[in-house]
């Protein structure tokens, strides 16, 4: 995978990429250092106490949170199938217009892609069914994740701690004797439509919320919910909307401060097709009908790049797949952004200067927001916390494991 590709996946803030980064490999381990020195400033065992549950809390939270719904929309599709229905018909097509719909797409497609038409006829005669199903799927890949990270984890978690306590106990005054009375610090080492179109990205901001409630509900006392509530709420702001508002606000002010847009893709900004198109004025975009754009001219330059960008889909025979819906607003937007860049790295005189200069700034914005949102999340927010759990509670311990 080249570096660009690399870039282009971490700044794209509809996908998990963003989130695997700044979860996994950036704000747990940055989180498990300082919940241990953080209670070091109480004891030793409270510090091993605090930091093997943030371990177990964490890792096996993202485990569930990155990859459970996924899982479970896969079970959700492979029972759908079962039932003798196609889960890639998009409910979307419900509401029929002028230019796509149920009944349209099975006229136009009847004779283009019939298995793929037969499917939509089933689901067309079978709608209050086919609902159901797909709102199952979609309280399965949701409820399930939020059950097994608020409720089951936590109290999984607490349980652990209970028992290893009890063996503790004995030892206690050995490891609250170690490097511990001078005060030294110790580093660590060691909706039918709406449901169904919802992004893994968007589910996973629900699960989130769910998590949320699960983690106040089980948290051991009153302090410790206080605490989970703040935390919980502000990581749901850190993962889901500031890279948004920041990914946009250094777009803009990359384009004011060097005159050059940097909306596109990298991949994009780095694909020589693509920027030949634009030196030759070669790129043939719709004019005004987008779908019937897509559907005469499939292997335009432009229909591959919606594909790739916008989730158009087509068929292996070159159909466009009539059970997907084509979410003309995207690739509205997606045209003028293409329009845009075009229109000034001709003005610039050098499409390609241009090009590399706008890869160059994108690239330095993508690692800026992950950077920015990353420490936001794995320094600044614990450090937050630690403050206001000591200007509450008086400690400096996890709120959790003091015993009242």
């Amino acid at each position: 995978m080249s570096l660009v590709n690399i870039i282009s996946a971490i700044g794209n803030n509809s996908s998990i990429y963003p989130l695997i980064v700044r979860d996994c490999g950036i704000e747990v381990p940055s989180k498990v250092v300082m919940t241990y020195n953080q209670n070091l400033k109480d004891s030793k065992q409270m510090a091993y106490n605090a930091t093997r549950e943030r371990l177990i809390d964490e890792y096996g939270t993202s485990i569930v949170w990155l990859g459970g719904i996924p899982l479970m929309d896969k079970i959700g599709d492979w029972g759908i199938k079962k039932l003798g229905y196609s889960p890639k018909v998009n409910p979307n097509l419900f509401k029929e217009n002028s230019k796509q719909g149920l009944n349209l797409n099975i006229e136009k497609f009847k004779n283009l892609a019939p298995e793929e038409v037969k499917q939509m006829e089933k689901v067309l005669k079978n709608k209050s069914t086919y609902q159901k199903l797909l709102a199952t799927k979609f309280v399965l890949s949701t409820a399930i994740p939020v059950a097994i990270m608020g409720y089951f984890l936590p109290k999984f978690n607490f349980a652990l701690t209970d028992k290893i306590r009890k063996k503790q106990e004995t030892v206690k005054p050995v490891l609250d004797t170690v490097n511990t009375q001078n005060g030294e610090n110790v580093s660590f080492k060691g909706l039918s439509a709406a449901l169904a179109n919802m992004s893994t990205v968007h589910k996973m901001a629900l699960t989130d919320g769910g998590l949320t409630v699960g983690r106040v509900g089980t948290a051991r006392n009153k302090y410790e919910k206080m605490e989970m509530g703040f935390k919980m709420s502000m990581m749901m702001f850190l993962n889901f909307v500031a890279p948004i508002w920041l990914a946009k606000g250094l777009d803009s002010l990359s384009g004011k401060l060097f005159n050059t847009n940097v909306n596109l893709d990298p991949n994009l900004l780095n694909n020589k097709d693509f920027l030949k198109a634009v030196k030759e004025d070669a790129l043939e975009l719709p004019k005004e009908n987008i779908i019937e754009f897509l559907d005469k001219k499939p292997d335009s330059q432009f229909a591959k790049l919606t594909q790739k960008y916008c989730g158009v889909k087509y068929l292996k025979n070159g159909v466009r797949d009539p059970r997907e819906f084509v979410d003309e607003s995207k690739i509205s937007k997606f045209q003028q952004e293409i329009e845009k860049f075009a229109k000034q790295a001709k003005e610039s005189g050098n499409i390609d200067k241009f090009a590399k200069k706008a890869l160059k700034v994108k690239s330095a914005n993508i690692l800026a927001n992950v950077g920015i949102s990353s420490f936001l999340l794995a320094a600044a927010l614990p450090k937050v916390t630690f403050m206001l759990r000591k200007k509450v509670t008086g400690s400096d311990a996890e709120p959790g494991l003091v015993r009242n």
